[in-house]
């Protein structure tokens, strides 16, 4: 129930901005993006994750450089994400989570990014291989068995922006998502994410 109250929290407060703005539905459309990528290590976890952001609130900064002036943009942006991954080899570490959070991005003028986003608001939910347990005399099996867990996560990455393109980015992150309360400690995790961002309000 935890990570559907996330996304419902994350609607519910990119709603609350929109009526505090007074933007229309066109103009919300427009500064939303959906995005799909990617995520695992490579290695022992693969799967993927999908998400949208709203861009919150835009900054231009002009600086001059060598006789020319340069223009960057500073973007915050309202993200949630929902995924999936697993270890398709041995069928173990294999979860759901959620997240939501706040990124800040800087674009320069060749559309190249830095980003971090920061999600505080994280969970996730392991999911154990035929699992069985004993009650009394009788030995029955567990539905769904596993837990879940507190997992907020920072990232770190860079991306490239296509302006008035449908396909409107590609990003790559590294995702530092640590689990607390796990096995009376907490467990340190990292992952990889590399996809792309669409804003179906653009025609090309």
């Amino acid at each position: 129930m935890k990570k559907y109250s996330i996304v419902f929290l994350l609607i519910y407060t990119i709603n609350l901005q929109a009526q505090h703005h007074d933007i229309d539905t066109n103009s919300f459309m427009n500064r939303t993006e959906f995005r799909i990528a990617y995520s695992g290590t490579i290695l022992w976890s693969n799967g993927i994750s999908i998400g949208a952001e709203y861009s919150w609130k835009d900054i231009e900064k002009s600086k001059e450089r060598r006789g020319t002036n340069r223009t960057n943009t500073h973007q915050f942006l309202f993200n949630g994400n929902l995924g999936f991954a697993t270890n398709f080899a041995s069928k173990t570490d294999t979860g759901g989570f959620a997240n939501f959070g706040i990124t800040w991005r800087r674009t320069n003028k060749k559309g190249k990014q830095f980003s971090i986003d920061l999600n505080p608001l994280g969970y996730y939910r392991s999911f154990l291989p035929e699992t069985y347990e004993v009650n009394g005399d009788n030995v029955d099996k567990v539905f769904l068995p596993g837990r879940g867990y507190y997992s907020p996560s920072l990232s770190v990455g860079i991306g490239k922006q296509r302006k008035g393109k449908v396909r409107s980015g590609s990003y790559f992150n590294i995702t530092y998502n640590p689990r607390f309360n796990y096995n009376a400690g907490t467990l340190p995790t990292f992952s990889l994410q590399y996809g792309f961002r669409f804003n179906f309000k653009n025609k090309k």
